[in-house]
């Protein structure tokens, strides 16, 4: 038999019922309030894959790097150009092997040029034939001429004796005046005669020297021809035109050359300068004087900075260094080499390692660690001058904070990262 409840209990059940959906639902709000203001939990990053680094005060070097290769000095690598048109008929010598001023390093040929020196030392021979059947017409010539003015001059001579002798005589009326007037006249017209002919001499040997002069600057300019012919059959054997080591030998038998081409190239392997290039970002303060540091992978050599190219080229600037040390072994031209030029030195700067992106003068964020908690938080940190391995602090960062600077690319939607 069912046993009907009091009105009083159900609403009492129904007050609870209320009473706990209402306590429930403020539990749920209050755990959706919590669970809202929680952070996300920080990612973690294995301290070993990144690179940490400590902020300092102190001395920093400002330097710059940048590949390169050793190239002989302007004055110690040379080309070897043809000198005439000719055929290569044989290569003496393969680029590596040491060579002296006239070694010979390749043949050419070129008939016409032995034909040249040949009709230049016929018309050499020629002209030395007619510069001395020449010579020897004009010595007669003036012989004869001298002898026709002694001739005159004795008769003058002779006269001038008559004349005075009979001057004496007529003073004495030895003898008439018709007859020492004849000797006077005589003596007169031989002395003008006399002059006449010296003079004539004279014309005749300067007319000598000058037809002489004549043929002999015409055996002088065949002698110069053939000079030059001879130098240029001589210039088939090409030769090394210096001390030092065969780089180059670009060309192969039979093939045909033009004047000028190159032929051959050689280069001193001990008087070597580094050509480095710089990145145009950071070629603003290159100057000249600047000390350098080159490395060759065998031995480091000091070094001054004596050019900076003034237009850059993929986008990189070429800096000449003068080597001043010794060159270690293995040092050749072409070798590849990394090259260090000092900017300046700061004095009491904060700096730290250059981080992985971030260039001067700007501002970057970077992961700061916390050592209580091994969080690093990340921070803007504005930058300053910048060196090879490290960049001024500006602002940002303290003495002694620790700072990831590998690329945190990956976690750029993390504020924070936990390094464990």
């Amino acid at each position: 038999m069912d046993i009907q409840r009091p009105a009083s209990v159900a609403q009492a059940k129904k007050r609870r019922q209320i009473t706990y959906g209402v306590v429930g639902l403020v539990v749920i709000g209050l755990v959706s309030v919590f669970l809202a203001r929680l952070q996300p939990a920080a990612p973690s990053v294995e301290r070993a894959t990144v690179w940490v680094d400590t902020v300092k005060r102190g001395p920093m070097l400002r330097q710059v790097r940048g590949l390169g290769t050793l190239v002989p000095v302007d004055e110690a690598r040379r080309w070897v150009p043809a000198s005439t048109q000719g055929r290569v008929e044989r290569i003496v010598l393969r680029p590596g092997v040491q060579v002296e001023p006239d070694t010979i390093v390749l043949e050419l040929s070129d008939p016409q040029v032995q034909q040249a020196l040949n009709d230049a030392d016929q018309q050499l021979r020629a002209s030395e034939a007619d510069f001395n059947s020449l010579k020897a017409r004009l010595d007669a010539e003036t012989l004869n001429q001298r002898a026709q003015a002694a001739i005159v001059k004795a008769d003058f001579q002779n006269a001038q004796t008559e004349r005075e002798m009979n001057e004496g005589l007529a003073k004495d009326g030895l003898v008439s005046n018709l007859v020492l007037r004849q000797s006077v006249v005589r003596a007169e017209s031989l002395r003008t005669r006399d002059g006449i002919e010296t003079e004539r001499l004279k014309v005749s040997e300067q007319s000598a020297l000058a037809q002489l002069a004549s043929a002999q600057a015409l055996v002088d300019q065949r002698k110069s021809n053939l000079a030059l012919r001879q130098q240029q059959v001589n210039q088939l054997h090409v030769r090394a035109g210096m001390s030092g080591v065969l780089e180059q030998v670009p060309v192969e038998v039979g093939q045909q050359v033009a004047p000028g081409t190159n032929l051959v190239r050689v280069a001193d392997p001990t008087r070597l300068k580094a050509e480095l290039r710089i990145a145009e970002t950071q070629a603003k303060d290159l100057a000249i004087g600047q000390i350098a540091q080159v490395d060759t992978r065998n031995g480091i050599i000091p070094g001054k900075v004596i050019r900076i190219d003034p237009a850059a080229t993929n986008g990189t600037v070429t800096v000449d260094v003068a080597l001043e040390g010794e060159l270690p072994r293995g040092a050749r031209p072409d070798l590849s080499v990394d090259g260090t030029i000092e900017l300046e030195r700061l004095d009491n700067v904060l700096y730290v390692g250059r981080p992985a992106f971030g260039q001067e003068q700007s501002t970057v964020g970077l992961f700061r660690l916390n050592k209580a908690t091994g969080e690093a938080a990340r921070s803007q940190v504005q930058l300053g001058r910048s060196s090879v391995n490290t960049i001024e602090i500006l602002g940002g960062l303290a003495e002694g904070d620790e700072v990831v600077l590998s690329d945190m690319s990956a976690w750029d939607q993390f504020d924070r990262i936990r390094l464990r």
